[in-house]
């Protein structure tokens, strides 16, 4: 989480800076409650593990933003499908009622994701993330979406 604009490992000084956005299947609404908290958590954890450094990271209702910057020796696909399959087996072990009807196959998140590299745009960017679900709540409150799977109201 560090501001440098530099990264360094042992033989290379790096700025790979990325803005990754993926959903759930279906972009079903289902990150929220314990379910956000555990992909929040897992998410820091595993990048940790893989030498990436969380810039803004923000889990919405039906998708996640992670602007981060990733070690040369990493591929973006390769992170993606790091983090999407440990916290795919996470979330079925902790919460077998996911596995049901709608995640045919034990596939949580959906196939792709989206990616762009971050440049002279950063600080757009970071106000973006981190201000995101400010505006989808704006926007949701302006059209009714009864879908199943909803949080529960807030009242």
């Amino acid at each position: 989480m560090s501001s440098s604009k530099y990264r360094k490992l042992s033989h290379v000084v790096y700025k790979c800076d990325y803005h990754i956005v993926w959903t759930p299947k279906y972009r079903y609404r289902v990150l929220f409650g314990e379910v956000k908290n555990l992909v929040e958590t897992d998410l820091r954890m595993l990048c940790e593990w893989k030498g990436v450094d969380i810039i803004e990271m923000n889990v919405q209702i039906d998708h996640v933003h992670l602007l981060c910057s990733i070690p040369p020796k990493l591929s973006v696909s390769d992170l993606l499908g790091i983090l999407k399959g440990k916290l795919a087996i996470k979330l079925f072990k902790s919460y077998p009622n996911l596995k049901q009807k709608p995640y045919w196959g034990n596939h949580f998140w959906s196939r792709g994701y989206f990616v762009t590299t971050v440049g002279v745009d950063e600080e757009i960017i970071k106000r973006y993330v981190k201000h995101q679900e400010n505006e989808d709540k704006k926007e949701e409150s302006q059209t009714r979406n009864f879908d199943l799977f909803s949080p529960p109201s807030e009242t």
